[in-house]
């Protein structure tokens, strides 16, 4: 029987370059996101059978359709890749695309998590990639408040979840990728641009595959990010929120320069 990996955000970025490598390892592919024509140009090119499955995840009928779906597959690879994030105060941004972030970032993880772990467990065997960022490892990020608070709450999932798979003896992995910048549409959307250099969304993607099947709870696929989350946790918190914060503030007045 095929076996098949699902990719969320499988239209651009990393979760496209996760479905390109994924297909080349011989799984064929169900590609998610809202771009139809985007993802059928995109399956026709994939050496597997690719699958396009248009779905805004934001939406909870969208998600039940795709757990309904998947349900009739050889499921073995699961990656919760969609999501976005924004920039500026708090008290300024827009409380729609906020509330679109958590049920992107959050909502639609935490569901499509549980449905495929439920899964999995029965058949004592399988992959899930949540896809977080080294934002969710601060302990909060001043002008990208929600954001940071969002990809807090899928690490923190993640390795719950992976404790207790752990403990129950399933043959089942549940991991995090904690990315720094990536050069990716990300900065289109969060309308920002990064103060520091991205790393290519291959490169991250390939990081990514391999440290999955090494079943590495926490993948940070940068030497630079690995080792500055380490001396973090030597930091005070008020003084990484400061930093954290200033950072932010330079991207906002970046932007608004060029208004």
């Amino acid at each position: 029987m095929a076996r098949y990996a699902v990719i969320t955000g499988a239209s651009s970025g990393i979760g496209l370059e996760m479905a390109k490598l994924l297909s080349k390892m011989g799984y064929g592919t169900v590609l998610v996101a809202r771009r139809k024509e985007r993802l059928e140009k995109i399956a026709g090119q994939l050496p597997t059978k690719a699958i396009p499955f248009p779905a805004d995840i934001s939406k909870e009928e969208d998600r039940e359709r795709l757990l309904a779906f998947t349900d009739r597959l050889n499921v073995e690879v699961f990656v919760n890749n969609a999501g976005f994030g924004d920039c500026g105060s708090f008290v300024t941004t827009s409380l729609e695309k906020e509330k679109d972030m958590i049920d992107v970032n959050v909502t639609a993880v935490h569901v499509l998590t549980k449905g495929m772990l439920q899964r999995f467990m029965k058949k004592d065997r399988g992959y899930i990639l949540n896809v977080a960022s080294s934002a969710g490892l601060f302990p909060g990020g001043p002008y990208m408040a929600t954001y940071y608070a969002t990809k807090a709450y899928v690490v923190s999932l993640t390795r719950a979840l992976s404790q207790e798979v752990r403990e129950s003896k399933r043959n089942v992995y549940i991991g995090a990728l904690c990315p720094g910048p990536v050069d990716t549409e990300f900065n289109r959307v969060a309308e920002v641009e990064f103060a520091l250099p991205g790393i290519s969304a291959r490169s991250c993607a390939a990081y990514a595959i391999r440290q999955m099947f090494r079943r590495q709870v926490i993948i940070i696929p940068s030497f630079p990010l690995r080792v500055g989350a380490s001396l973090m946790r030597l930091a005070p918190t008020p003084v990484l929120l400061a930093v954290v914060g200033s950072h932010q503030k330079r991207k906002l007045y970046g932007r608004k320069s060029k208004e």
